[in-house]
């Protein structure tokens, strides 16, 4: 969970000197939501492999599909009620998003890569 929070805090740094560097046009106004949503999601997908990886081990690969499978559902829901909401410049906060997206995704499989190497 601490590579969860400095993973966060380091995009969030990131984020936050955007404006002082100059490259604030490649970034959503909205860049705060789409970091605490990843944030959420990244902290219960967390809780999720604790628990299958705790109580039972052998379905420790459903528990995992099943976190993906629940993160892609609530990224589609999440994108789609910003697009409802008419959020301005779409294609900025998609970009974004999928940025964001893969940089939790890549950093949650390398941490699961190296946690189940030490079982195998």
């Amino acid at each position: 969970m601490l590579r969860i929070i400095i993973l966060t805090i380091s995009l969030g740094l990131i984020f936050y000197f955007t404006h002082q560097i100059g490259l604030s046009q490649y970034v959503h106004e909205y860049k705060w939501f789409i970091l605490a949503f990843f944030f959420a999601i990244s902290y219960f997908n967390h809780l999720l492999m604790k628990f299958g990886f705790a109580n039972n081990r052998e379905y420790f690969v459903q528990y995992y599909l099943g976190s993906i499978i629940v993160r892609l559902i609530l990224s589609v829901g999440f994108i789609g009620i910003f697009g409802y909401l008419g959020t301005k410049d779409i294609y900025t906060f998609i970009s974004n998003f999928f940025v964001l997206y893969l940089c939790y995704t890549s950093f949650e499989i390398s941490g699961l890569y190296r946690k189940l190497r030490h079982i195998s």
